[in-house]
């Protein structure tokens, strides 16, 4: 949408000292819908139900994700290689996490009217959840990308449960630990 005409015409209303014609403007042909703001929390389950639906796929560019389990591990046993930072501060968090960290995003967002629902629930990488933040996927010439099938690809989840249960010390860690028992429930056993 070019809107750059309605900008025209408000930048005239201020020239002209209209304020009464700008708000008319803005009012009308810009408007905005104050939406509340719906609070949003997910259980491990529920994120890693999403997660095994869409095949461990960022369903925003079709690259592959990890179970946050397994890049938990990663990080407890290599610090220093592979280190993660509690508020996600880019300076001393792997940019591994932002780029394969599975998150729930809204593909029709909550600000613009869209329902937390899990058929409005899309599993995608932190970096793409902060890049989308409140726009339509038409708005940033986005496509969405087909899920993809747990049992060609399941995000290491095999490998992370695996791991904990040849590292038992690593059920010390309350996260993996959350992870590994919802993994080790949902995650078909492979042959």
């Amino acid at each position: 949408m070019d809107s750059s005409d309605v900008y025209t015409r408000v930048a005239e209303g201020l020239l002209a000292e209209s304020d009464r014609a700008v708000r008319q403007i803005l009012h009308t042909e810009l408007p905005f819908e104050f939406l509340p703001r719906d609070h949003r929390s997910y259980s491990v389950r529920q994120k890693l139900r999403l997660f095994i639906r869409d095949g461990f796929i960022d369903r925003y560019s079709g690259d592959k994700l990890l179970n946050p389990g397994f890049l938990r591990v990663l990080s407890d046993l290599f610090p220093n290689e592979f280190p993660y930072h509690t508020n996600w501060k880019q300076t001393e968090c792997h940019q591994e996490w932002w780029m394969r960290y599975p998150t729930i995003d809204h593909l029709i967002p909550i600000a613009r009217g869209g329902k937390n629902e899990p058929e409005n629930w899309i599993t995608t990488s932190m970096l793409h959840n902060q890049a989308k933040l409140n726009w339509t996927l038409e708005e940033l010439g986005w496509s969405l990308h087909e899920p993809g099938d747990v049992n060609d690809w399941d995000g290491m989840s095999t490998a992370f449960l695996a791991i904990v249960e040849a590292r038992p010390m690593l059920m010390d860690h309350g996260y993996v630990a959350e992870w590994y028992k919802a993994t080790k429930q949902l995650i078909p056993a492979r042959k």
